[in-house]
């Protein structure tokens, strides 16, 4: 595999020199498969990403190691878990302290302890993240579109004025802005198959509706500015016709979503205060929330994510036992009480959830340990202070994810890592284009779809390679 030491502006260079490339592209065009194998059953109709976005350490979530406690002038090697382990409802599976909620709904789905994330070298979050969420590495010379636009392409939206991918809780108005755009889109696909970008999900109606004081004439008249805009923009001078008439139609249903009485499913003070209390954790609680309602309206694909925001969040590059004790409370009771209510309501058999981020941490190795990249933390060896307590550099040998619903396996446990560092992968090792093809498998999408652009078949995972992990799947 090749090594490239790519900064941001070089990640960024590329990225626009991919999405001019896309506007320039005329109608993809579906490839004809000989030979191919039968189109998968479905299991799932609709998929819910829960995104941990910033890097969510194995060792303090789902894949405890030996707990040790903070000490001053502690040897940092000593350190492989700062939370003690508390057990799940699964015998002989424990989870750290914090996030026993999730624990006690294990029985409902599938616990994956060794993702490996790529070895790109210069480990940055936003091309790892790009990475994840379009199963292409970073650069690529057309727009590569995330998983929820080749979802909603290939199926369409259950319910027809629900947008077929949502996503929320991430803002473009903090750090990495450009960066995270780069992989928010539906590439060479075109507009209409992009997100609907709801990025506080407690003002979700807003999304829906015109502002304050706008009547349905001026909205109209909105409308038809909108269609003129697209007539003389970059779009509508360099792009093809399919981009243009893509544009138009992302506006149609965003219009038609404003005139439904599914709107009322972003109003989220509707919801009952006793169940609106459990989810009121922050953005993320609110937006599992807010997913689920759409979930029970007929949406395809939904992202709900803790926001990626430079040294906030899971990207704890100080302070990390005390962030993530924060972190686990925003998202342990949302995401376990999110599992229960599509359970109940029988929504959960055909909704695949899956729960993930870019790679992992550990307070001593950057990246894999037999690859030496860039360090980013300067992590003393004798800890002093409280603040260097916890797992700080990036670290891609082992990470865990959770799968619930839509034909994955229930109270199931797949793969290993060491209990003493480096606690990385040492059974059943686990890539992105492995899970992305066994999601788009539950969804009945075949293996071989792809289009062509710039005289290429482009798939859906590389070269048409991935191969899903049937040990997940019932």
């Amino acid at each position: 595999m090749h090594h490239y030491n790519w900064n941001r502006r070089d990640f960024l260079k590329g990225a626009s020199a991919a999405t001019m490339a896309a506007l320039a592209a005329s109608l993809p065009t579906s490839q004809i498969i000989t030979g191919c194998s039968p189109k998968p059953t479905a299991s799932a109709d609709t998929v819910i990403l829960l995104w941990m976005a910033g890097g969510m350490a194995h060792t303090e979530t789902f894949d405890p190691k030996r707990f040790t406690p903070y000490e001053t002038g502690m040897e940092g090697n000593r350190v492989l878990s700062t939370f003690p382990s508390m057990p799940t409802v699964l015998d002989g599976i424990q989870f750290s302290e914090g996030l026993q909620s999730i624990g006690g709904v294990m029985d409902k789905g599938t616990l994956i302890r060794s993702y490996m994330a790529a070895d790109m070298g210069h480990i940055l979050h936003s091309r790892h993240q790009y990475h994840w969420h379009t199963c292409y590495e970073p650069p690529q010379t057309v727009a590569a579109p995330h998983i929820g636009s080749w979802i909603a392409k290939e199926l369409g939206p259950k319910n027809p004025v629900i947008p077929a991918f949502i996503d929320i809780g991430q803002r473009f108005t903090v750090g990495e802005a450009e960066e995270l755009k780069a992989f928010h889109t539906a590439g060479f696909l075109g507009n209409e198959f992009g997100p609907f970008f709801i990025p506080d999900p407690s003002q979700g109606l807003d999304s829906v509706r015109p502002p304050a004081g706008m009547d349905s004439q001026r909205f109209e008249r909105r409308n038809q500015l909108y269609n003129e805009l697209i007539n003389n923009s970059p779009v509508g001078e360099f792009g093809s016709d399919y981009q243009r008439e893509s544009l138009r139609r992302s506006m149609e249903q965003a219009y038609a979503l404003l005139n439904s009485p599914e709107s009322k499913a972003f109003d989220l003070s509707t919801e009952p205060r006793n169940s609106y209390d459990i989810y009121n954790t922050g953005k993320f609680g609110l937006g599992c929330l807010l997913a689920r309602r759409l979930t029970e309206q007929g949406a395809r694909f939904i992202s709900v994510t803790t926001e990626y925001e430079p040294f906030k969040g899971w990207d704890t590059h100080e302070n990390g036992n005390s962030r993530l004790v924060e972190m686990k409370k925003q998202i342990d009771g949302p995401v376990a009480q999110l599992i229960k209510d599509l359970d109940q309501s029988g929504h959960l058999d055909r909704t695949m959830i899956v729960l993930a981020s870019e790679f992992s941490r550990d307070m001593m190795v950057e990246g894999r340990p037999d690859a030496t990249v860039k360090e980013q933390v300067n992590q003393p060896d004798i800890l002093n202070d409280p603040k260097f307590y916890g797992m700080h550099r990036h670290f891609t040998d082992g990470c865990s994810m959770l799968m619930f619903g839509g034909g994955i396996k229930k109270g199931f446990v797949y793969g290993k890592t060491a209990d003493e560092r480096p606690c990385k992968t040492i059974e059943n090792p686990v890539k992105i284009d492995q899970i992305h093809q066994t999601i788009y498998h539950a969804l009945g999408i075949p293996p071989e779809t792809n289009y062509e652009i710039e005289k290429r078949p482009f798939y859906t995972t590389p070269d048409g390679k991935g191969q899903i992990i049937k040990e997940l799947l019932v």
